[in-house]
């Protein structure tokens, strides 16, 4: 209950706040975070230093800082949620790319939003549905049970159908029949039992295997797509880029994935999350990284 309504409290006052103080009061929380919780700076700091070990670790802290502050402008969205409309919702996200989607819905198979924790993954769902039509969100649900219902709640205000994971494969593949839009978040670690091994930042990454079968099966389009903060505009550009090819092969077809997802984020390396051990599951025999 208390861990509840200290998030309430959080996106409370974000709400009420004005811009700039929002803003302000989103960078103090995630500071008390970052000081609250030191294992996230930890594994953040030896995440970057096996994946860009050509960085100084006074880069890599500047790179975490980057993260603490991407965190805080997603936190100002997600507790405007209920203000945000079609609207003003292009002061907040802008498309680039959105000719990839178009063209695939053309195929009348669905799209496959291939997304990630990179920039702000719960507006660039939110937006898309206002911009463009609501799509299907695969959801894990938080161990917090009122504050997987308040989330849950804001993550489909705007019309997106949230797929959980009671009969999420047969869902996601009704969509897709539909030729409706799925997003799938794909960068986090998986297990052994379902996971395939993919070259990431130049270590052995497991990665689900369950979107590559979904694309092969229903031949839907693979689309990478990512809400990014711009310094210079001061709003994010939802970038969707071309589709991904598929072969059916599903550990090549991952690998396809995470070689795209590397090169975005190399180009934006203080937006992706990378404070949660990617690098868990190790090859049998490998020992642990963490």
């Amino acid at each position: 209950m208390l861990e509840y309504l200290l998030a309430l409290g959080v996106i409370h006052s974000l709400a009420i706040a004005p811009g700039s103080l929002a803003e302000s009061l989103a960078r103090f929380y995630t500071t008390l975070l970052d000081m609250a919780v030191p294992r996230l700076r930890r594994v953040g700091m030896r995440n970057l230093a096996m994946a860009m070990p050509d960085r100084t670790p006074a880069e890599h802290a500047r790179i975490v800082d980057g993260v603490f502050r991407s965190i805080a402008r997603a936190l100002v969205s997600f507790s405007r949620f209920p203000r945000i409309t079609k609207n003003n919702i292009h002061e907040w996200i802008r498309y680039e790319g959105y000719e990839h989607f178009e063209q695939a819905l053309k195929q009348g198979k669905g799209v496959l939003f291939a997304t990630a924790h990179l920039g702000n993954w719960e507006l660039s769902a939110f937006a898309h549905a206002l911009l463009s039509a609501p799509m299907h969100v695969v959801v894990r649900p938080l161990d917090n049970r009122r504050i997987d219902a308040l989330v849950e709640s804001r993550r489909a205000a705007s019309g997106n159908r949230l797929i959980g994971k009671k009969d999420f494969a047969r869902s996601i593949l009704q969509a897709l029949k539909n030729n409706e839009a799925v997003g799938i978040l794909v960068d986090q670690n998986a297990g052994l039992d379902d996971g395939v091994f993919v070259d990431f930042f130049g270590i052995p990454a497991c990665a689900g295997a369950g979107f590559a079968k979904f694309a092969a099966h229903s031949g839907a389009a693979v689309i990478p797509g990512f809400a990014l903060w711009s310094e210079t505009e001061r709003k994010y550009i939802l970038k969707f880029y071309a589709p991904l090819p598929v072969s059916g092969d599903a550990a090549l077809d991952a690998q396809v994935l995470h070689s795209h997802l590397e090169s975005v984020i190399r180009q934006y390396p203080d937006q992706w999350l990378w404070l949660h051990r990617r690098w868990k599951t190790r090859p049998p025999g490998s020992k642990d990284l963490y």
